[in-house]
């Protein structure tokens, strides 16, 4: 094993760029690598190093987040902007896009906040901001106080993960499959959930 400085001089910027690429290109599982960062950070009894998994989980978030919007304002603009944004529009599914614009004319960018918690939900709300022409600044406020509290609930489940069990791979393993769980379980309940009305 290296030492603990030579880990964390190449964990934290490496976190950093996973969890950014994972803002910009929604597949990587975020959640799970800020989880298992803090059961790793949680282990080796370092004072600030879950607070530094949390700081730079959050603005990672943020930065990918507000990169992710400035391309869309971009491209909503351009010349193929329209096609783009048409494109867009068919991935989202309607009733969860219309949900979304009709959240964001209620409580505003505070929306933002749950969207992130919620899996799958910050592109319907992402996609809704670029329709209803949101400023950059103002979406950057209404994201900079959701990526911070999805960075705390990823830690938590870190340091839960770390609490349970000595060995930091138990807490690792714990921390992926509660994350992949919450990740998964909303999708399956709508499967499972029978239909309502004819």
């Amino acid at each position: 094993m290296p030492p603990e400085t030579t880990q964390q001089a190449v964990g934290y910027p490496a976190l950093f760029v996973l969890v950014a690429l994972g803002a910009l290109v929604p597949v990587i599982p975020t959640g799970a690598l800020v989880s298992s960062a803090a059961v790793v950070a949680f282990h080796h009894q370092s004072p600030y190093g879950v607070l530094l998994v949390f700081a730079v989980s959050a603005l990672a978030a943020f930065t990918g987040d507000l990169a992710l919007y400035w391309l869309g304002r971009r491209g909503v603009r351009s010349r193929g902007g329209s096609r783009w944004l048409e494109a867009l529009r068919d991935r989202a599914a309607p009733e969860r896009l219309e949900q979304a614009q009709t959240k964001l004319d209620e409580h505003g960018v505070m929306v933002l906040v749950l969207s992130r918690l919620v899996p799958a939900g910050r592109i319907p709300v992402m996609l809704a901001c670029l329709l209803a022409e949101l400023p950059l600044r103002r979406f950057g406020r209404g994201d900079g106080p959701a990526c911070l509290a999805w960075a705390a609930t990823y830690c938590l489940i870190g340091i839960l993960g770390g609490s349970l069990f000595s060995e930091p791979w138990k807490g690792v393993a714990l921390a992926v499959g509660l994350t992949l769980l919450i990740s998964t379980a909303p999708a399956a309940w709508r499967r499972l959930r029978p239909r309502s009305g004819p």
